[in-house]
């Protein structure tokens, strides 16, 4: 006689059946469903809060120019040397310094150690920045030209197709050394630093990381933004420049400046010969981080106005504003 399986007790063991255990799997993916989004959220609050960070110690380098040197340094040099690298010490990279020579062209070999330098302090986490060459020591943070489309300094030849358009109003461009009373409307009030995704290094593909060409030559601010907008950018013949982000020590639009000409998270477009509005831009959900020239950070959002974000881009434009750029 074949006896039956029992416990101790001489009864038989309970368990659980199929359709139980089912019902518990489906409770346990429930809650991991339900608390995934929330453990997703913190993880990107810390990775915000640290690129709060960098941006603040950029802004305490910002400061300790101005207190050795009584100037912000120049958004970049007639070699091409971007205002990253007048601020090493302050980012902890004094050991750099010895690897920069501002008499040679940022692209001179003297330079390829210094430029494939990956610096912590440059690099937002929220940034994965997948296909950035190892060979260049990538940025996610920007200098603020302002808010007018123009690249360089004014021409004064007539002939030259930008001839007449204003000097930029923000407080980095070519050979500026703007000094903290040149900022009348208010160093809390005037934007320093912000962000901007690393593009894909490809014109073969397109991302939101990328410099688009609209093929189109516009005078205005306005005129620019909406043009950029109405592009496709599926369209592999808007690609215009891929290499975003790198290398920092590279002064150029689409690696070290940013202009306040389309709210932050718009498209990115240049106009050439000598026009681009390459806008702030950022992975965290809803806007981006913005360092003011007194060295605060704050959160702007996407949907700021936008004539408040271009009051914030300029350095003595004399506007009023609003709450909406506050911590």
């Amino acid at each position: 006689m074949v006896r039956r399986p029992s416990s101790a007790s001489g009864r038989a063991r309970p368990g659980f059946t199929l359709v139980e255990l089912l019902v518990v799997i489906a409770i346990i993916g429930t809650l991991v469903g339900l608390l995934l989004p929330a453990v997703q959220a913190a993880r990107e609050a810390a990775r915000r809060s640290s690129c709060g960070n960098n941006v603040r110690q950029l802004g305490i380098g910002l400061q300790n120019q101005v207190a050795t040197r009584r100037a912000l340094p120049a958004g970049r040099n007639a070699l091409g040397l971007s205002a990253f690298t007048a601020i090493l010490p302050a980012i902890e990279q004094s050991t750099l310094l010895p690897k920069l020579d501002p008499r040679k062209a940022w692209n001179d070999p003297f330079h390829a150690e210094a430029a494939a330098a990956s610096i912590p302090t440059l690099r937002c986490p929220s940034d994965a920045a997948t296909f950035l060459p190892g060979t260049l020591g990538g940025t996610n943070y920007r200098f603020n030209q302002g808010t007018g489309i123009l690249w360089g300094n004014p021409p004064t030849d007539p002939a030259d197709p930008n001839y007449g358009f204003p000097a930029p109003d923000g407080v980095f461009f070519l050979d500026s050394r703007i000094r903290i009373q040149d900022i009348t409307d208010g160093t809390s009030h005037t934007a320093a630093i912000s962000e901007h995704v690393i593009g894909d290094f490809s014109n073969a593909m397109s991302s939101r990381g990328d410099t688009f060409w609209p093929q189109t030559n516009p005078t205005t601010a306005d005129q620019a933004m909406q043009q950029c907008a109405a592009i496709d950018p599926a369209n592999l013949s808007y690609q215009r420049f891929s290499n975003i982000g790198g290398p920092w020590i590279y002064g150029y639009h689409s690696t070290s400046i940013y202009f306040h000409v389309a709210p932050p998270n718009h498209r990115s477009c240049m106009y050439p010969p000598g026009r681009i509005m390459t806008t702030a831009k950022s992975n965290h959900p809803g806007g981006v981080v913005l360092g003011m020239c007194d060295a605060a950070v704050r959160f702007v959002a996407d949907d700021v106005d936008l004539a408040v974000w271009r009051a914030v881009g300029s350095r003595a434009g004399g506007e009023t504003i609003a709450g909406q750029v506050s911590q």
